[in-house]
């Protein structure tokens, strides 16, 4: 039986769920790092690494993410 249903996925689709993955493994990593440092009394690390604009440009890359993930579905809901 034939369908008329084309499976082509959208490509910003694809790349946003690259991209979220990506960065969720990113954030589970930082987090080892950090929990691994401040176990080891590295408190000079995790200082260092939690005072820098790293909180700022997590939250970048996150609404960034979602903005993409938004006009993705906008385009899969106008087909």
């Amino acid at each position: 039986m034939k369908n008329n249903l084309n499976d082509h996925q959208n490509p910003l689709l694809n790349l946003a769920g690259k991209g979220l993955k990506y960065f969720l493994l990113t954030l589970f990593g930082l987090t080892i790092a950090l929990v691994v440092f401040h176990l080891f009394g590295a408190i000079s690390i995790t200082d260092i690494l939690l005072h820098s604009q790293l909180g700022e440009w997590v939250l970048k890359i996150a609404i960034l993410l979602f903005c993409l993930f938004a006009i993705a579905m906008i385009f899969e809901s106008c087909k």
